[in-house]
């Protein structure tokens, strides 16, 4: 059976249905000109009656606006960039932009072949996560078009741009310290990708957590693990099989965290009686598992808010700044007090 495909609605049909004439259509949709009240709610009315969907392209055209804000993200199944996703979406809610989303894997080839398409779109603004690029990418993109950066430490404030980066340090700083003040003396690091800025920061804010409890840093504790859940089980495992008394790991992220409490579980330990674990990241389903886990809360959906009107407020000829959003130790059950 063949499907006739549905003709496109015109303009010219909305002017009909609104008694007004086409041009005084495409000057409300456009919002180029001020256009009597009673004529604009005619042809909202005649819009939604046809279902009338403007011609992107065309609009474009005509008001010089592609309406796209292109955003680079390393991973769009991750719970930690979709609570991104999601603050961009709100703060760009009722401005005329709306984002088109791309995926880079945490490769820098894809991730510029992804911000080529991105410009080839017209996106008139970028909000990139993390990625792979080194900051001269960056640069010479943020000298094209507004970009604002998540999770990276560069320069951009000279081009018009910004970047935010939360205190990873403080973060872990604060976690390694939550253990050592219920008791605990040895205490594990499973640590995030190494190409990463913030698995280092992580590491040095666990450094700093030991001393602060006067106790040494001891490099055995610490496995290399990639923010994944499967190099959490295998972190766990090499940190339980040094035969040490560990009683507690801090995870680079609760990904980390999650691989390391199945480790333990296949082990028949439990979490915390036998050995407490903290994440970092607080991903919308760490308060849900058994037993809900002690993790450092990223705001990502602020941050994604942020970032959204830092770009609204520069493609309005602004300039505005950007900060990160203060991180917060969540306190669950998965930390218990060492007798």
């Amino acid at each position: 059976m063949n499907v006739i495909p549905k003709r496109r609605v015109t303009v010219r049909q909305v002017a009909q249905v609104a008694g007004v004439s086409p041009a005084t259509v495409s000057r409300i949709l456009n919002g180029t000109a001020a256009v009597d009240a009673e004529k604009r709610r005619a042809v909202e009315q005649a819009v939604a009656l046809l279902g009338y969907r403007p011609n992107a392209a065309a609009r474009s055209l005509v008001t010089g606006s592609s309406g796209i804000v292109g955003v680079l993200t390393p991973d769009l199944a991750s719970p930690y960039y979709s609570d991104v996703l999601g603050g961009i979406e709100e703060g760009l809610e009722g401005s005329p932009y709306s984002p088109l989303i791309g995926s880079g894997h945490w490769n820098r080839r894809d991730e510029q072949r992804v911000l080529d398409v991105l410009l080839r779109h017209q996106a008139e603004g970028l909000i990139v996560f993390g990625s792979s690029l080194d900051e001269g990418d960056l640069r010479a993109v943020a000298g094209h078009v507004p970009t604002v950066v998540l999770g990276r430490r560069v320069h951009l404030t000279d081009l018009g741009g910004g970047a935010m980066s939360f205190d990873n340090v403080g973060g872990a700083r604060a976690a390694t310290r939550h253990l050592t003040q219920h008791g605990h003396r040895v205490i594990g690091h499973i640590m995030g990708d190494p190409a990463h800025e913030d698995a280092h920061e992580r590491l040095h804010g666990y450094r700093l957590g030991l001393e602060d409890a006067g106790l040494p840093f001891d490099p055995a504790l610490v496995v290399q693990g990639d923010y994944r859940v499967p190099s959490g089980v295998l972190g766990m495992g090499r940190l339980l099989d040094l035969g040490r008394p560990i009683t507690a790991v801090f995870c680079a992220n609760d990904q980390t965290a999650i691989g390391a409490r199945l480790a333990l579980y296949r082990r028949g330990l439990r979490v915390p009686d036998d050995l407490s674990l903290v994440g970092f990241d607080d991903q919308p389903g760490s308060a849900y598992t058994t037993p809900p886990l002690t993790s450092v809360r990223q705001p990502m959906r602020e941050a994604g808010l942020a970032m959204a009107r830092f770009l609204l407020a520069r493609l309005r000829g602004q300039s505005p700044d950007v900060s990160a959003p203060q991180t917060e130790l969540v306190v669950r059950e998965s930390v218990a007090r060492r007798r």
